[in-house]
C-alpha cells in the first residue's frame, strides 16, 4: 500500500491501545442507548418503515403513507420489527444502525489494506461518531440508508478482489430494500461486466416483482410513490432537502433553472466518473472514486437527498486519506466536512430548518473536491502515470482502456 510514507502514517498504522477501543465502544453504545431511551420506536424513519410493514399485516396497502419511499421489498424486511415488542425495537435499531455503519468502516479500511486494529482506524471511526453530525443523525433516525453504507464498501472490497458477480448480488440486495445504490450499476456498464450488472438488476427486480404480489396494492411504488419522488413537492421534505435543485428554489432561483443546474452538474459527475474509469490507475482508489463520485453526482440532482446520504461515501473515502493522491488528502476535502462540525453555530443557519443549506454546501464541495481528484487520476492515466498499488489484472478495463 503506497500511504506516502512519514513518521505521521507510522504511528497511525500501529495498532490502537486498549483504551481507545474501549472509549469507541463506550461512545458508539452510548450514542445507541441513548436513541433507544429518548424514542419509542428505534427512530422516525425506521417508524416509517415499520408502520408501512404492520399495515401490510393488517391488509392495508404500504404505499397510503406517502412518506414510505422504498420498494416493496422493504415491507417484508420490516415485518419482523413490527412483531417485536417496543421496548426490544427502541434499542435494536440504534444498535443495528451503529453495527452497519462500522461494518461500512471496516469493508473500507480493508479494501485499503489498513488494518482494522490501527489507530487510524479506531481514530477515524471515533472522529466520524464524534465529529460528523450526520453520524448522529443516521443512527437517531433509524434510516435505513445504513444498509448501503455498509453494502457499498463490501461490494467495492469484493471487486477489488475480482469477485464482481458477488458485488452484483450485493448491490442488487442493498437496492432491494433501498434504491439508493442504484446509481452504482453504471460502474458495471464502465467496466464490461455484465453479469453482475445483471446480478445488481435481477435481486431488487424478482424481490420487489415477489413482494408486489402479496400487496394490497401491487402496482403502489408506482403510482403514488414514484410521481412523489418526481415531484419533491412536499414542503416538510422540501426543508431538510440537500440537493442543489432544493436548495436553489428556496434562495428564489426560478425550479426550472435550479433543477438544470443540479442535472449538468450530475452529468458533469458522471463523465467525471467516466473518464476516471477509462484511464485510470491501478489500485482501490479508481474504483473507490469511481464509485463516490457516482453516488455524490446522484445526490446532487436526486429528491429527496439529505445529510446521511453522506455517509454512503464519506467513510470510503476518509478511509483512504493514508495513500497518496487520494481526495482525503486534499484541503478542500476537510473544508467542506468543516459545516457538519456539531456544536459549531453558524450565523444565520441556528433554525433546524435551515440546516439543508450547510448540507448542500458540503455535498457541493465534496462532489468538486472528487471530481478534480478523478481528472486528476484520468489526466494521470493519459500521461502513463501509475500510482501505486496492487490490482487484479481482472479488475481492470475491457477493451483495452
Amino acid at each position: 500500500m503506497d500511504t506516502g510514507k512519514s513518521a505521521v502514517n507510522g504511528w497511525l498504522l500501529r495498532p490502537a491501545g486498549w483504551h481507545v477501543r474501549a472509549v469507541l465502544g463506550l461512545v458508539l453504545l452510548a450514542g445507541a442507548v441513548r436513541v433507544g431511551l429518548r424514542s419509542p420506536d428505534g427512530g422516525m424513519d425506521n417508524a416509517i418503515v415499520v408502520r408501512a410493514a404492520e399495515a401490510w399485516i393488517h391488509g392495508r396497502s404500504p404505499y397510503a403513507d406517502r412518506h414510505f419511499l422504498y420498494l416493496p421489498g422493504a415491507v417484508l424486511a420490516a415485518v419482523p420489527q413490527a412483531l417485536l415488542p417496543t421496548a426490544v425495537v427502541r434499542f435494536l435499531v440504534p444498535l443495528g444502525v451503529s453495527a452497519g455503519l462500522v461494518v461500512g468502516w471496516a469493508c473500507a479500511l480493508r479494501l485499503y489494506e489498513v488494518p482494522w486494529r490501527s489507530r487510524f482506524a479506531a481514530y477515524g471511526l471515533l472522529g466520524l461518531a464524534l465529529g460528523f453530525t450526520p453520524f448522529g443523525h443516521l443512527v437517531g433516525l433509524g434510516n435505513w440508508t445504513v444498509a448501503s453504507a455498509a453494502a457499498l464498501p463490501l461490494a467495492l472490497l469484493l471487486v477489488s478482489r475480482g469477485r464482481w458477480l458477488a458485488a452484483g448480488l450485493v448491490i442488487g440486495a442493498a437496492v432491494a430494500v433501498k434504491p439508493l445504490l442504484a446509481p452504482v450499476v453504471l460502474l458495471f456498464v464502465f467496466a464490461g461486466r455484465w453479469r453482475a450488472l445483471g446480478a445488481a438488476v435481477a435481486v431488487p427486480a424478482v424481490a420487489s416483482l415477489g413482494a408486489a404480489l402479496v400487496m394490497p396494492d401491487p402496482a403502489g411504488f408506482f403510482t403514488r410513490t414514484l410521481p412523489f419522488l418526481l415531484r419533491g413537492d412536499d414542503a416538510f421534505v422540501r426543508l431538510y432537502e440537500a440537493s442543489p435543485a432544493a436548495v436553489l428554489a428556496r434562495l428564489g432561483v426560478p425550479q426550472a433553472a435550479a433543477t438544470l443546474f443540479a442535472g449538468c452538474a450530475a452529468a458533469a459527475g458522471v463523465w467525471c466518473a467516466w473518464r476516471r474509469w477509462g484511464r485510470g490507475d491501478p489500485g482501490p482508489s479508481r474504483v473507490v472514486e469511481c464509485a463516490t463520485m457516482l453516488m455524490l453526482s446522484a445526490f446532487l440532482v436526486s429528491r429527496p437527498s439529505y445529510d446521511h446520504y453522506l455517509l454512503v461515501v464519506l467513510p470510503l473515502l476518509l478511509a483512504g486519506a493514508l495513500r497518496a493522491g487520494a481526495p482525503a488528502r486534499s484541503p478542500w476535502f476537510w473544508v467542506a466536512l468543516v459545516p457538519q462540525v456539531p456544536g459549531f453555530v453558524w450565523p444565520w443557519f441556528e433554525p433546524v430548518t435551515r440546516r439543508a443549506f450547510k448540507d448542500a454546501a458540503t455535498l457541493c464541495l465534496l462532489a468538486v473536491t472528487v471530481g478534480r481528484a478523478c481528472a486528476a487520476g484520468a489526466l494521470c492515466g493519459r500521461c502513463g502515470v501509475e500510482r501505486a498499488g496492487r490490482y487484479p489484472d481482472e479488475c481492470r478495463p475491457v477493451r483495452g482502456v
